[in-house]
C-alpha cells in the first residue's frame, strides 16, 4: 500500500491510499478542484480514483463528495446508513447518484479486491461518525480522527497497525488561552469532540507495535496547537510508557492544503 495525507485539518481532510487494484480517497472535504490539483501534486490523476470512504457528514471531511462522485460515475462511495440518510436528507453535498453509494456499517468488515476495509465507531457529535482500518499485502493502515475520546473497543480495532492517521488536535493550554469561546472550548474537549495532544500520544504509546513505522499526525487545529508541541508530547509519552517503538518511526506532520510524501506501507 501507498499513501499520503493531501489535506488535514478545519479547512478540509483528505488522504490518499493506493493499492495494486486501488485508488482510494479517505474523506472528500476539499473542492473538486482543489482535490484535483493536490492529487496532482502526488502524482495521481483524479479520474483513476475509484473508491472513496467517509467518515462523517462534516463539511470538513464530507463538503466535496458530491460534487466528485456527480463529476466521475466510476467514484464507488462508502458510508454506513445513517450517514448517508442524513446527507440525502439535509441536501448538504447536493443530489447524490444511487448507483455510486455503497454501505459499510460500524462493525463490518468488507473485503474489494486486495483491499480488506473494517469501519468501527467513534465518539463525535456528527449522525453516526465511523472511521476505518484499511488492510491490503499484509499491511494494515489505521484512520482515526475527529473522536472525543478513543475506547477499549477502538482500541483493540487498530492496534498493531503498520501505520496510522491519529488525531492531534490541540493543545489543552492553547485552546484554554486561545480565540474560542468557552461554549467552543467545551465542545472540543468533550466526549465527543477532538482528541489533544496527549489523548493521541497516550492511544498511540497503548496501540503501536515494533512493526509500526509511520504515523501521521493529523487535524491539528491552527488556532490551538502546532506542530512541535504535538510532536513533542507524542515523544516523551512514547518514551515515558516505554512504547515497543521501532528504531525507524517516523513522526509525520500533517498540513491543510499541502500534501505529505506518498509512502510505501
Amino acid at each position: 500500500m501507498q499513501f499520503a495525507v493531501l489535506s488535514s485539518g478545519s479547512a478540509g481532510n483528505c488522504s490518499l491510499l493506493m493499492t495494486d487494484q486501488h485508488k482510494i480517497l479517505m474523506d472528500a472535504g476539499l473542492s473538486g478542484k482543489k482535490t484535483k490539483e493536490l492529487l496532482a501534486k502526488v502524482g495521481v490523476a483524479i479520474e483513476d480514483l475509484d473508491m472513496v470512504f467517509l467518515s462523517h457528514d462534516h463539511g470538513d471531511h464530507s463538503g466535496g463528495m458530491g460534487v466528485l462522485m456527480r463529476r466521475y460515475p466510476q467514484l464507488n462511495a462508502f458510508s454506513n446508513t445513517v450517514t448517508w440518510k442524513y446527507l440525502e436528507e439535509t441536501g448538504k453535498i447536493g443530489c447524490l447518484p444511487k448507483d455510486q453509494i455503497n454501505v459499510i456499517e460500524p462493525g463490518q468488515t468488507k473485503c474489494y479486491g486486495d483491499l480488506e476495509v473494517t469501519a468501527f465507531a467513534t465518539s463525535h457529535d456528527a449522525a453516526q461518525p465511523q472511521y476505518y482500518v484499511f488492510s491490503s499485502g499484509g499491511k494494515r493502515l489505521a484512520c482515526l480522527t475527529d473522536t472525543g475520546y478513543v475506547s477499549e473497543e477502538v482500541e483493540y480495532e487498530i492496534q498493531d497497525a503498520d501505520a496510522y492517521l491519529l488525531e492531534f488536535n490541540y493543545d489543552d493550554l492553547m485552546l484554554r488561552s486561545g480565540p474560542y469561546p468557552w461554549s467552543l472550548q467545551q465542545r472540543v474537549r468533550s466526549d465527543h469532540g477532538h482528541l489533544s495532544n496527549e489523548q493521541a500520544a497516550e492511544t498511540l504509546a497503548r496501540v503501536i507495535s515494533s512493526k509500526t513505522k509511520h504515523v501521521f499526525m493529523a487535524h491539528r487545529s491552527q488556532q490551538n496547537n502546532l506542530n512541535y508541541l504535538a510532536r513533542d508530547v507524542a515523544e516523551e509519552v512514547l518514551a515515558a510508557r516505554d512504547a515497543d517503538v521501532a528504531s525507524d518511526l517516523e513522526l509525520h506532520d500533517t498540513e491543510p492544503m499541502t500534501p505529505s510524501s506518498l509512502i510505501n506501507l
